[in-house]
């Protein structure tokens, strides 16, 4: 009999466990999208938080006069003391070719940043210092790959 009620409080705890867990990974879920567009940015722009400072940047990436859409963009940034801290960020443009990234470190261990863009055959780089600018909007124009022969 102690067997079958040890067995029904597990049951009951693992099932309100589940509650808790799928209740607060919902409640972060609109949390995360709460954020309403600011004035700067379009309702169109991504935006990737890094959480990791006060500082931001807006990139605007074109190809041919015109919108990059579904671009890829990476940054490695090295911050804290002694360069412990490292955060990789990966994000893609949205439909208007802009991405914004908030929540970067004031101060990284080698400024400047570089945001390296990639689509298909086609990369650009843009190059932000923080330190000097912390609110920053960037263009960033897509070119042909060099191939390396």
């Amino acid at each position: 009999m102690n067997q079958l009620r040890v067995i029904g409080i597990v049951l009951i705890f693992i099932a309100g466990l589940t509650c808790v867990v799928s209740a607060n990974s919902g409640g972060f879920r609109q949390a995360a999208n709460a954020h309403p567009p600011s004035a700067d940015s379009s309702p169109m722009t991504l935006v990737m938080d890094g959480g990791a400072g006060p500082c931001s940047l807006e990139l605007s990436v074109t190809n041919d006069g015109k919108p990059a859409v579904a671009t890829n963009v990476k940054v490695h940034i090295a911050y804290g003391f002694a360069g412990a801290r490292k955060l990789d960020l990966d994000a893609y443009t949205g439909n208007d070719g802009k991405l914004k990234f908030t929540g970067l470190p004031e101060r990284v261990k080698r400024p400047p940043l570089k945001f390296r863009a990639s689509k298909d055959k086609l990369t650009g780089t843009a190059i932000y210092d923080p330190e000097t600018e912390c609110h920053a909007k960037l263009d960033l124009v897509l070119a042909p790959q060099k191939s390396e022969e």
